[in-house]
């Protein structure tokens, strides 16, 4: 028997039917900091997750160079992952510059493992029985989720399979014409658009999500929320919202906002409550200064990041 994945370990009996969050985690190295550690938008989703109750199975691959950055993490919140999860390379990183007004700067993104990854064929099986599969798309998330559309492990639609999700990020590598290819395999999509409601670009994902009958959710910051659906009897709506002071960053909004979404749609299948659940996650995120409250990170991480955070303002 496989120990309990309630318990932040590996999980392998008794997990069939819970959704799967499949992303790359990474080590988030502060540069002059010495300071690295565990991130990704499916680790920050997985906190939520796991801090919400949520029944999941995080599904990912970290390198053999410094696994314990991250299973301590997931030990700590009870975060339960697959076997597979430490793999041979390097884990995929990002480096974090801190600037004076405390706000991070991300860049040099390595895909490290990523580069090569699949799932394995037990992975593989664990997807396929899944009530849900949630995707982070980096590129090597989207090279596995065209495979496993590609093997008939997926389809979007109901055909077979788990429902797929993705979150297309900030939409920096992607064009109309690339989301219209990705989404064919996803049933809902989500994007973080940096702009406005009334940009050409979110004309585009309106037709994308019309011509192919998916469900499109737009994040437009403080703007609101643009929700495009193309499902049978769907309607298109906009959502405002109340904008509200940034005490921290708004770096970890997104991760925040679809993992209150997907739990809530989880549960109702209601389009405007999960908007409004997201709309309250992604609000409590921006008192952060990192994707999640630095006491998730552990005590003496937190210590660290405000030595951090003094150091940027020369305090």
């Amino acid at each position: 028997m496989s120990p309990d994945p309630r318990r932040g370990r590996a999980a392998g009996q008794g997990t069939r039917g819970v959704p799967i969050l499949l992303g790359a985690l990474s080590l988030d190295i502060y540069v002059g900091r010495d300071l690295v550690l565990p991130g990704g938008g499916p680790l920050n989703m997985a906190w939520h997750w796991a801090r919400a109750g949520e029944p999941f199975l995080l599904l990912s691959r970290v390198g053999d160079d410094r696994p314990g950055v991250f299973t301590e993490f997931l030990r700590r919140h009870a975060i339960p992952h697959s076997p597979e999860l430490v793999g041979r390379g390097a884990s995929a990183s990002i480096d974090i510059v801190i600037g004076p007004d405390l706000q991070p700067f991300m860049d040099h993104f390595v895909e490290g493992v990523w580069e090569t990854f699949t799932s394995t064929p037990a992975e593989a099986a664990r997807i396929a029985a899944a009530e849900r599969l949630h995707l982070v798309l980096v590129e090597g998330a989207v090279r596995e989720l065209e495979r496993l559309a590609a093997a008939g492990v997926i389809a979007a639609g109901g055909a077979r399979g788990p429902e797929v999700t993705a979150d297309f990020l900030g939409f920096r590598h992607y064009t109309i014409e690339r989301f219209a290819t990705t989404m064919r395999a996803v049933d809902i999509g989500f994007v973080g658009w940096p702009g406005s409601r009334h940009d050409a670009e979110v004309a585009g994902l309106r037709a994308v999500a019309h011509d192919l009958g998916r469900l499109v959710v737009v994040t437009l910051g403080a703007h609101g929320v643009a929700v495009f659906d193309g499902r049978p009897g769907g309607e298109d709506r906009f959502v405002p919202v109340t904008p509200v002071e940034v005490a921290g960053t708004t770096v970890g909004c997104g991760d925040a906002f679809i993992a209150a979404f997907l739990a809530s749609w989880r549960r109702s299948r209601d389009v405007l409550a999960a908007v409004e659940a997201g709309k309250v996650a992604g609000a409590e995120a921006t008192h952060w200064r990192r994707p999640l409250p630095d006491d998730a990170y552990g005590p003496e991480a937190a210590a660290r990041l405000r030595a951090a955070d003094e150091g940027a303002v020369g305090v």
